[in-house]
């Protein structure tokens, strides 16, 4: 909490806070970077490793509070350099960083340490953020459990016995329970914006080829993105804008009337039908009825040919990119490990994580492959009927739950049910953004996060943004974690 010296009241709690309050204290002479710095840190060391154990976190900056101070000291002298001046960010451990260790949760990988920052971390601290810590992911980012041989596995700080989405579900956990104002994460299928989903946060991928992806360690090129995750959308956008370079601002027009008039297809294949999807569908239907009540028009689409398993099953490319893509990354950075085989040899891997990088190396020639050629083909006939989709339908956006079902518990085998794959395939721009809760379970006492996401035309991504401020702001689906504190 921080207080005034005089005047008016102004106590502030840090806990939960948004940017712009943040900048706006910290302009105000009521709170440091170094202050802010040190109770994420102190939140850090009394919730990840103890009390609930959230094990969201792979390293953290030694440098921190020294970089705090250099910043307050720059912010006396000429003002603030920047949108984040003095505030604490977390990365995904899959972002270069010359201060601490990539190791994208793998044995092979342990103790590297690239000699530069990626472009986006080089964009957020130019902006004047602190890059407080790497976060935990499901190891090389291949899957959505968010386990890995470094960082153990990820809980749900809403429900310890629940995954936190992946494979970003380090950094959903940690911003959620408010190790850090905002953080990042990369997008392959759902990775992004599935932890978003389960852990009460919003979540952007943005259109292709507008994030600089230069310096992360990739998986595939032509699904690869990379986005914020923030407590607000605002934050997000913030974000955003950073990480981008500055050359697409998103943030303007945000306001409460942000849904009027927007066409917005309801993505009926995109639900589930059995009753284990019935608490997400009250959720998102809701949500609907909300927007209509903002000023949307919502459009009910049957759309049988859109089915995301199928999608995922038929055109999914990873396969046979992950090879070129991953020993191109190892090869320019000077990893320990130069190809999949040393990769391999160099540690331990789960059985499903072996066995998919096993098949990318069994099969000579995967990117002339026939089977990979003719899903390229078939993408770009998704994109053609997506763009014929909404231009006969005059859509905004389309609307559907990220997750069919709740995200699953720990202990099982895969992320089922989730509806990423549409903007992977085409590089159209999503959101997610929370939706409310699931029932209160003794595991989960306020209720397990539920995230809804649009999906809007290339380009288009500020206008999504537009849309989930508007419905935010009715809405104010965000609820601390009761599984956040040292207590637990």
């Amino acid at each position: 909490m921080v207080r005034s010296s005089g005047g008016p009241d102004r106590s502030f709690s840090i806990l939960e806070a948004a940017i712009p309050e943040l900048r706006r204290v910290m302009d105000e002479g009521l709170l440091t970077a170094r202050e802010l710095t040190a109770f994420y840190l102190d939140r850090i060391e009394a919730c990840d490793r103890k009390g609930p154990q959230l094990q969201a976190m792979l390293s953290v900056n030694p440098h921190a509070l020294k970089q705090a101070d250099e910043l307050d000291e720059e912010r006396v002298r000429q003002g603030p350099r920047g949108p984040l001046h003095g505030i604490p960010i977390v990365v995904k451990d899959n972002y270069n960083t010359a201060d601490m260790p990539t190791t994208a949760g793998a044995e092979a990988l342990a103790g590297f340490t690239a000699a530069a920052d990626c472009r986006i971390v080089r964009n957020l601290r130019r902006a004047g953020a602190i890059i407080l810590g790497k976060t935990n992911l499901h190891e090389l980012a291949l899957f959505g459990l968010s386990r890995s041989a470094l960082g153990g596995q990820t809980k749900n700080p809403y429900d310890l016995t629940k995954t936190p989405g992946g494979s970003s579900g380090g950094t959903g956990a940690a911003v959620s329970a408010n190790f850090a104002a905002a953080g990042t994460g990369t997008d392959a299928v759902n990775s992004v914006r599935s932890p978003a989903s389960a852990n009460n946060l919003v979540g952007i991928r943005p259109t292709k080829g507008l994030m600089d992806l230069e310096g992360i360690l990739p998986v595939t090129f032509t699904q690869d993105n990379a986005g914020p995750i923030a407590r607000t959308v605002e934050d997000a956008a913030i974000l955003f804008e950073v990480m981008e370079g500055g050359r697409y601002p998103c943030r303007a027009g945000l306001s409460a009337q942000g849904l009027a008039g927007c066409r917005i297809g309801v993505l009926r294949s995109f639900f589930g039908r059995s009753r284990e999807h019935e608490e997400v569908n009250l959720i998102a239907g809701r949500a609907l009825r909300q927007m209509e009540e903002l000023g949307a028009v919502v459009i009910e689409l049957d759309e049988p040919m859109l089915d995301a398993e199928e999608l995922l099953r038929e055109l999914d490319v990873q396969r046979f990119e992950v090879r070129h893509e991953m020993e191109r990354y190892f090869a320019a950075y000077r990893a320990p490990v130069q190809t999949l085989e040393e990769l391999l040899a160099a540690g331990s891997f789960e059985p499903p994580i072996r066995a998919f990088l096993e098949s990318a190396i069994g099969t000579p020639d995967m990117l002339e492959h026939p089977e990979y050629l003719q899903r390229l083909r078939m993408i770009g006939e998704l994109r053609d009927q997506l763009n014929a989709l909404f231009a006969g339908h005059r859509l905004d956006a389309l609307f559907y739950p990220h997750q069919k079902r709740l995200v699953v518990d720990i202990g099982e085998d895969s992320q089922y049910e989730r509806n990423g794959i549409l903007a992977a395939l085409t590089g159209f721009p999503a959101i997610t953004f929370p939706g409310g809760f699931s029932a209160p379970t003794e595991t989960a006492p306020i209720g397990v996060p539920i995230g809804l996401e649009l999906l809007g035309k290339p380009y288009e991504d500020a206008k999504l943004i537009r849309m989930a401020f508007a419905y935010e702001k009715a809405a104010s689906m965000r609820r601390f974690p009761p599984f956040a504190n040292a207590s637990e």
